[in-house]
């Protein structure tokens, strides 16, 4: 089971597919964040979910929204990847502590060696406010994040 609703983001600090990090805590009070995590790169599923974000990018990086996905791969097979599927946003790397951050929002997979697909909306306060887990081999439905995101802002314009 995923990190539940409600429950404070770990922070975590991972680089990217250019080798720059990226810390969770640099969006702290300045936008929401879509944690995206996804077992392998160069994968079937893995490939429709990312260039969905891909496709759609406006819809999940904008002035109060950032999407960062990670998975165990290596910084250098996200940069092949990347390169190769246009990916713009941020690929990041939870090579080592193997999982180390996957394991943190109880995603890991420890028979598979990979993280299962979570997705985490996690608020500016850095609060988690939409999670869910699916296991490898099935595609995430990006309607319900779209309304997640939705909620999430329509709750900070009465909020």
């Amino acid at each position: 089971m995923p990190l539940p609703v409600g429950a404070v983001a770990p922070e975590f600090s991972l680089k990217d597919q250019n080798n720059q990090p990226v810390r969770l805590g640099a969006f702290r009070d300045r936008k929401a964040v879509l944690l995206v995590f996804y077992p392998l790169t160069f994968t079937g599923t893995c490939q429709g979910e990312l260039t969905g974000i891909r496709d759609d990018i406006d819809r999940y990086v904008t002035d109060d929204l950032q999407v960062l996905a990670v998975s165990v791969d290596s910084v250098y097979s996200h940069k092949v990847w990347s390169l190769q599927e246009g990916f713009d946003f941020p690929l990041l790397a939870d090579f080592w502590p193997h999982g180390g951050v996957a394991r943190d929002y109880e995603v890991f997979n420890e028979q598979a060696g990979i993280a299962n697909r979570g997705t985490f909306l996690i608020d500016r306060t850095g609060v988690i406010r939409f999670a869910e887990e699916i296991g490898p081999g099935q595609a995430r439905d990006r309607s319900v994040w779209d309304a997640a995101v939705a909620a999430l802002r329509a709750a900070d314009r009465t909020g």
